[in-house]
């Protein structure tokens, strides 16, 4: 089985870093309230404990809720009023086409959604949890480096930690269906730690995990500066509003 990790080191206060031009320490989310899918709760838990998310109001939905989108829209309506009763303004860390499909009625989008609940409510600028944390062009580079020109499953450690809430329903079967053809095996995009964590202390369900998807599983260590440049880009947006 081939799995394997590379140990991250993430020193210094990032807080203080510039990112994407931006200089984050300048940005305060206090009066902000955040609202993700739960799935992204482990970054974002922490980058509150590390300082960078200074706000006291963090909503998360059900992980996985994505194979319900019906249920994923009553959930996120029902967070961000919630979020409302506490302060004025709130982002939403959610994706878009990829997260909210909806194939009865296409036109309604994460987009459309998001904007009928009033100007003080923003999304953050991505596609899904893989592309809040690394974008297409350097996904494309990890998958080079570790797969060659195969295919790539990307996760985030929430699909590890929630799998059975990301993957609810799925038997033996449907992972058949859906894994293999994924020659270049699972990347896990790890921005915390936390497969090198899991993999020490739980080594058999991370091996069971690897082999019902039929592919090889590797965490690969990122930082979190694209995650943090993208909530700091609505977080001026909700600011000057």
């Amino acid at each position: 089985m081939g799995t394997g990790y590379w140990l991250l080191a993430q020193g210094g206060n990032m807080i203080d870093h510039a990112i994407g031009g931006i200089k984050v320490n300048n940005i305060s989310f206090a009066d902000i309230a955040i609202v993700s899918c739960g799935t992204l709760s482990l970054e974002l838990k922490y980058l509150k404990k590390e300082g960078f998310l200074d706000t006291s109001h963090l909503f998360f939905t059900t992980p996985g809720l994505h194979e319900d989108i019906h249920e994923l829209e009553a959930w996120l309506i029902q967070r961000i009023n919630k979020a409302k009763e506490k302060v004025d303004k709130v982002l939403v860390v959610y994706g878009g086409k990829f997260c909210y499909v909806n194939a009865d009625e296409p036109t309604r989008t994460m987009q459309k959604i998001i904007e009928e609940q009033g100007p003080a409510v923003a999304r953050i600028q991505a596609t899904h949890c893989m592309d809040m944390i690394a974008g297409e062009a350097e996904r494309e580079i990890i998958a080079k480096e570790l797969a060659g020109d195969e295919k790539v499953w990307w996760m985030t450690p929430g699909w590890i930690k929630f799998r059975h809430n990301v993957f609810k329903g799925w038997d033996k079967g449907l992972a058949n269906e859906n894994f293999p053809r994924h020659t270049g095996g699972a990347i896990v995009l790890d921005g915390i730690g936390y497969v090198d964590q899991y993999m020490a202390e739980q080594p058999e369900a991370f091996l069971e995990y690897s082999d019902w998807m039929g592919i090889p599983i590797q965490g690969y260590p990122v930082t979190l500066d694209r995650l943090k440049s993208l909530l700091v880009e609505q977080a001026e947006i909700l600011i000057e509003s």
